[in-house]
């Protein structure tokens, strides 16, 4: 289980996945040294990772929730292989290990994945059914973290975090288009939020004076913000589960806004289908995910149907797969 040090050094970087160790130690009250070695324990003993990842409102990608049921001996090799593709991120095994949920990125000029969508899927054996579903709003996720991380700082520790990495927060219209070399480097720092300006120069074939002024940019407008990848056991969970959920379109926003609202939930958003908003629920216990199935949501009468989906493996995350878990 994670420390006080540990709970607000993975909060700090929710805030500010690039701040040195220097500030991080200032911030948290200790040397620069301390922060350096429980970050390097940290990577080796819970999978703690920095990741930059595209805002996907503000860049005008698009994104696609998919759904494969499988048959038993196929579920392992399609998952693994759909992690390992550049274009997909939270890849896991779902309801018996017989169901992959993904989240598939659509090209830049904004049309769906065609060869995932269209052609290597259908083309796969042992998938016995297929649903896709556009991501159409986030109420909670993306840059906005699981409440159950953001709680180890005071508000005058945040502040100063803040300060150093405060995102632009007006309407996404107005920003210029991603260059290839943008892409180029968010790419890079999907690998590794943190990788130097040096590494970044070469991804991108800019000079690191250019990837230090761009990578500003990029995040002073929000086009750009950085995701914390840990292990959720360490925080005490033991049971996930995806819940899809059919809400009137009258009242879609007001249920997802206040789900957005609840601790037990790390992501909320708004989707096409016959259901039309889902969550990843992060509790304790299975008893835990009861009482909030039966408690907490039995409030909203909105919510016309509800499926619980239990997760049993997360393949991938946010980021690329590292080289240890291509292996795996």
């Amino acid at each position: 289980m994670l420390d006080d040090l540990d709970r607000g050094l993975i909060h700090a970087l929710h805030i500010d996945g690039r701040a040195p160790f220097s500030l991080l130690a200032e911030v948290l009250g200790v040397s620069t040294q301390t922060v350096a070695r429980r970050y390097r324990r940290l990577r080796a003993e819970v999978g703690l990772r920095v990741v930059g990842l595209a805002d996907q409102d503000r860049t005008g990608q698009t994104q696609w929730v998919i759904r494969l049921t499988t048959t038993p001996t196929a579920s392992q090799t399609l998952a693994h292989s759909l992690a390992r593709r550049p274009d997909t991120s939270w890849v896991k095994l779902t309801s018996g290990g017989t169901e992959i949920f993904a989240v598939v990125h659509a090209p830049h000029d904004g049309r769906p994945s065609r060869s995932l969508l269209l052609h290597d899927i259908p083309r796969a054996s042992g998938i016995t059914a297929v649903s896709a579903h556009l991501l159409l709003h986030t109420y909670l996720g993306g840059p906005t973290a699981w409440h159950g991380r953001v709680q180890a700082l005071s508000d005058d520790q945040q502040r100063r975090l803040a300060a150093t990495a405060g995102a632009d927060t007006r309407e996404p219209s107005g920003h210029p288009p991603l260059t290839g070399a943008d892409r180029d480097l968010i790419d890079a720092l999907r690998h590794d939020g943190r990788a130097g300006y040096a590494e970044l120069a070469a991804a991108t074939g800019w000079s690191q004076a250019t990837v230090a002024r761009r990578l500003a940019d990029l995040r002073a407008c929000g086009m750009l913000f950085f995701d914390v990848e840990v292990d959720n056991a360490a925080y005490g969970v033991t049971t996930q589960a995806l819940l899809w959920m059919a809400i009137a379109p009258a009242h879609l926003d007001r249920v997802a806004t206040i789900l957005a609202t609840h601790h037990e939930l790390a992501v909320v958003a708004a989707t096409t289908g016959h259901t039309n908003l889902l969550a990843h629920a992060l509790c304790s216990t299975p008893a835990d995910l009861h009482r909030y199935l039966t408690r907490r949501l039995s409030e909203l009468d909105q919510i016309r149907v509800l499926e619980t989906a239990p997760v049993l493996h997360t393949l991938k995350a946010a980021g690329h797969l590292t080289p240890t878990a291509r292996t795996r």
